[in-house]
């Protein structure tokens, strides 16, 4: 099976990328986050690779991180859920959110992800819930409270990212506004903000 890729960007196109390993071209499927952070055409990449085989084809997910396949590979555990599924869930959220959320049991935000309903929200709740914890926590944002704050912090953020989502914004870029307001603010003051608040100063910062 292949594991990775290491070669040159060929074609890059919505869902997927060709890229020219020694005269030969590869077709990958990679989320949407993952072909927006691709170099250019003709330039050098390496990719973490699943192989998935069916009986009628032979498919390449990849992957910019091993934490992303990692998780990945987890969600296609799930009952389900196949790679199409998974690899759309991955598109919509970074994989420290994704973890935090199933974490914290939060359907809510995970029924804002394409193609997930109330009942795969729960089953990813449940099966994955003690599996995860451990990915994505070197990411920016932080939805954990810090020592000291109440608890409630880290729900209003999802709910924060899920209204930014719900009005348009995508998530890589609503995460990045609420990590400036909260390198902003601090911590502290962070994570003491109201639901409110916390909308209106993300707007200010992707206005």
């Amino acid at each position: 099976m292949i594991a990775t890729l290491s070669g040159k960007v060929l074609v890059k196109g919505t869902d997927r990328a060709v890229i020219d390993v020694a005269g030969v071209g590869y077709e990958v499927f990679l989320s949407s986050d993952g072909i927006s952070r691709l170099p250019d055409k003709n330039e050098d990449v390496f990719l973490h690779i699943h192989t998935h085989v069916r009986e009628d084809a032979f498919l390449l997910y990849g992957f910019i991180e091993e934490e992303e396949k990692e998780m990945f590979l987890m969600l296609k555990t799930v009952s389900g859920v196949g790679p199409k599924l998974a690899l759309g869930i991955i598109s919509g959220i970074r994989v420290g959110e994704l973890s935090r959320a199933i974490g914290a049991q939060d359907v809510k935000r995970l029924m804002g992800l394409s193609g997930v309903g109330k009942r795969t929200a729960e089953r990813l709740c449940v099966e994955l819930k003690d599996k995860v914890g451990h990915l994505g926590t070197a990411e920016g944002l932080d939805t954990r409270p810090a020592a000291g704050v109440q608890a409630a912090a880290g729900s209003i953020v999802s709910d924060v990212l899920s209204v930014l989502i719900n009005l348009g914004y995508p998530d890589p870029r609503a995460r990045e506004a609420l990590t400036a307001v909260k390198r902003r603010v601090g911590d502290e003051r962070f994570a003491a903000m109201t639901l409110e608040e916390m909308i209106k100063e993300g707007l200010r910062v992707l206005a």
